[in-house]
């Protein structure tokens, strides 16, 4: 039931991420602090959704729950808990579920944002938490429709075929999720600025309410990428600069 479990909660956090973005939408349309407070309600609902997917993928790899096809293609019953746990991200679905679950996660801390006051305006945080939810919809689909880490195997073999060797190390268990971290961060100052855009209001007031996620972003792009380039070093030995790997590159970006 973990599998199905996981499926049914990404489902339900691609509909309520829709619901977010249509309230928040409507909200601010009619300028009505209840249809934005729906979404502000929805997008933390949708947030939790993702956590509970997120869940069930770490619980079939904890598990070694090999009659789900992601599990059995990037585990195997002999390996330390660390990277039965790593597994869950070492793959393109199971990532992809990473990613939402930062972007959701990020959307409902912007939902939580004080408005009015000292806080941000409600026109600038409808708008703001729209995007971000419009943003969380469409990764979101990728993964319900095209991409979904809870497929089964039916037969389920006796052991998986284990996750590359080259990501068995501790500096790549930690490495994606602090990337992804600095990564999706970026995603809020993106969504602060389409707001900004939509309400026409960029000083030095919209300034401070982006410099923490900014900053934020930024030191977890570097932490991220510096874990990153200790691994490349010493188990590739190409040193630290990724000159391979754009997704890498972009962190310096």
């Amino acid at each position: 039931m973990t599998a199905e479990l996981g499926a049914f909660a990404l489902a339900l956090a691609l509909a309520l991420s829709t619901l977010s973005t249509a309230f928040c939408g409507l909200g601010r349309w009619r300028n009505s602090p209840v249809l934005a407070g729906a979404g502000e309600g929805a997008m933390i609902a949708a947030a939790a959704a993702v956590a509970l997917a997120f869940g069930a993928l770490i619980l079939a790899f904890v598990t070694s729950d090999f009659s789900v096809a992601n599990v059995a293609g990037n585990s195997h019953t002999d390996k330390p808990m660390l990277y039965k746990v790593a597994g869950a991200w070492g793959s393109h679905e199971g990532s992809l579920v990473l990613w939402c679950l930062v972007m959701a996660g990020f959307g409902a801390v912007l939902a939580r944002a004080p408005a009015g006051g000292s806080g941000l305006p409600f026109g600038l945080k409808a708008s703001a938490l729209g995007a971000q939810a419009l943003l969380s919809t469409l990764f979101l689909a990728f993964a319900v429709f095209t991409s979904s880490p809870f497929e089964r195997l039916d037969p389920a073999p006796f052991q998986g075929a284990s996750l590359n060797p080259l990501l068995q190390d501790p500096a790549l268990a930690f490495h994606p999720p602090l990337l992804y971290g600095g990564y999706v961060g970026f995603s809020v100052c993106f969504s602060l600025a389409v707001a900004a855009l939509i309400e026409g209001r960029i000083d030095a007031a919209w300034g401070r309410w982006v410099r923490p996620w900014a900053l934020a972003s930024w030191a977890l792009l570097t932490v991220g990428i510096t874990l990153g380039s200790f691994w490349a070093y010493y188990e590739l030995g190409w040193g630290g600069w990724w000159f391979w790997d754009p997704v890498e590159n972009a962190s310096f970006m």
